[in-house]
């Protein structure tokens, strides 16, 4: 595994109708580190996330993933080192059942029979997906949950390096929520979680990076930027549900509660 699978030097990006999303943008992720990318609607996120396996291709800057440089002559190695798993499962879902859609990716890579099939096999028991209860199944049929799962399969069964999340707990119920937190806690792989479920992203990453208009404006411990409003109000967020009860699940909030870190 690459040491630092993703690193990013002052990415800016203006889109045709002049609008730019992107303003020297300046990250490097850890391999194996979770990080939380928060930030309003149109800070810039979806953007930033598109960059990392091509969608978009850098204007100004550079973008590596891995050893690669993003631009066109290195996008099929960089496809298979990032997997990007979309805010809409019924976006990657398209295949009649779960297995065949989980073994499209490995299919196209040029996997046939036993090597195919224990891919595919990993992929579902990586998400916690019985193959012979799950296998057959129409992805129509299944829950918002179940869907989030069959994607994140079908990611993993490219064997990446890197996982995008966008939005992941959207349209989820609290106890698919709860199962997909579970899960990305497991996986062993880099992680960059865009997310405006500031209680997931306090719960699963220990980093945040804050977007807004285009540029960070905050890289460091959750933590401590979960438990400043002052901040989070100043750039269109607003802080975690957890600190806003009485009480809090996290038994380190106590002290979090009491105290008002400055940025």
């Amino acid at each position: 595994m690459h040491h630092n699978p993703i690193s990013i030097e002052n990415l800016s990006y203006t889109y045709p109708d002049g609008t730019q999303a992107l303003r020297g943008v300046n990250l490097s992720i850890r391999a194996t580190e979770r990080v939380a990318l928060i930030g309003a609607n149109g800070s810039g996120k979806s953007t930033l996330q598109l960059h990392l396996n091509g969608i978009l291709l850098p204007q100004e800057g550079q973008v590596m993933i891995g050893e690669w440089a993003v631009c066109s002559e290195h996008l099929s190695s960089i496809r298979n080192f990032v997997g990007l798993v979309f805010q809409n499962p019924d976006d990657q879902l398209f295949m009649p059942t779960v297995l065949e859609d989980v073994a499209f990716g490995p299919m196209n890579l040029g996997l046939r029979d036993q090597e195919l099939k224990e891919r595919v096999l990993q992929a579902l028991r990586a998400v916690n997906l019985d193959p012979e209860w799950y296998g057959e199944r129409n992805t129509d049929n299944l829950s918002g949950g179940e869907k989030k799962r069959v994607a994140i399969a079908g990611v993993l069964a490219m064997n990446p390096q890197v996982l995008v999340f966008d939005e992941p707990s959207a349209q989820l119920d609290p106890r698919s929520r709860r199962q997909l937190i579970e899960l990305l806690q497991t996986l062993p792989l880099t992680q960059l979680i865009a997310t405006h479920d500031l209680d997931l992203a306090l719960e699963l990453c220990d980093r945040t990076v804050v977007l807004s208009q285009g540029q960070v404006v905050f890289d460091g411990e959750t933590e401590r930027v979960m438990s400043n409003p002052d901040f989070l109000v100043q750039h269109a967020l607003e802080s975690p549900l957890c600190y806003s009860r009485p009480y809090c699940q996290l038994e380190h909030a106590p002290a979090l509660l009491s105290s008002s870190i400055p940025l």
